[in-house]
């Protein structure tokens, strides 16, 4: 094999056994380093010493334990500024999360939930213009994720299936959480009102989430009905797609369990 005898091979593999590098027994018998590496690489096979292929489990093929409150914010974050493509370069497909720069909290739990749902893959931050995208490869994330397919998530139906249901009955606040750290915001309102003659300005905060896909907006104030928060509609010019919670009760259960973007 590459024009040497199995004598020479034979002294190679002594030598890395004595524990020679691979670079010190190529100048030692003059032999390419490239062939050390190979001789090396067959002798482990043959001893069964190689890893095996890199094959995380699947918790709905495999059935691993899957991280269910972690996965319920996950399914909120993709369902809101995630989406799923399979580049032909690579293997397997991707799950991309994009998380603003103003929000590293939000970047940071958005990781941990990531990690926590695909905890053998690994998973990355890429830098884009005033976000980062946070992303991990699986080719299990169509088991995961249903929910993806061609074209826009407003253009197509959204529906969970009942394992996905479950899990957002089990931990809802987590799945709101994830919908609001992706297409929703915390933020402050004013307004004016006479008292005793005398105009004067009020402010109390809201919660917001616009979202132009109708079934994903009824997964929202659906879970939000099943929780006792009080929400309403509001129309931007003739299509109603933004979700807003202002009774005081209301936010405050929204405040105890999911709060502003930090």
């Amino acid at each position: 094999m590459n024009g040497h005898g199995t004598d020479v091979r034979d002294k190679a593999l002594t030598l890395l056994h004595a524990g020679m590098s691979n670079a010190d027994v190529a100048r030692a018998l003059a032999i390419a380093p490239g062939t050390i590496s190979y001789w090396k690489h067959l002798d482990r096979a043959r001893r069964g010493e190689c890893p095996g292929r890199h094959d995380p489990k699947c918790p709905r093929c495999d059935g691993r334990h899957l991280d269910r409150p972690a996965y319920g914010y996950l399914l909120g974050l993709y369902l809101g500024d995630g989406h799923i493509s399979h580049y032909s370069a690579h293997r397997v497909p991707n799950l991309m999360i994009a998380c603003a720069e103003s929000w590293p909290g939000l970047m940071d739990d958005c990781e941990r939930a990531m990690r926590a749902v695909f905890p053998d893959n690994a998973v990355c931050r890429v830098r884009r213009t005033g976000c980062r995208n946070v992303k991990v490869y699986s080719k299990h994330l169509p088991c995961l994720f249903p929910q993806h397919g061609p074209g826009k998530k407003h253009e197509r139906a959204i529906v969970l299936e009942p394992w996905q249901q479950e899990i957002v009955d089990a931990h809802p606040w987590e799945f709101i959480r994830g919908l609001i750290h992706s297409d929703g915001c915390r933020i402050t309102n004013w307004t004016t009102r006479l008292v005793a003659g005398e105009r004067k300005r009020y402010e109390y905060p809201r919660y917001l989430l616009a979202n132009k896909s109708d079934d994903i907006r009824r997964l929202f104030t659906d879970t939000l009905d099943k929780l006792g928060v009080r929400w309403t509609t509001l129309a931007r010019g003739s299509d109603p797609f933004i979700v807003s919670i202002a009774r005081k009760p209301s936010v405050a259960l929204m405040d105890a369990h999911v709060g502003p973007k930090y």
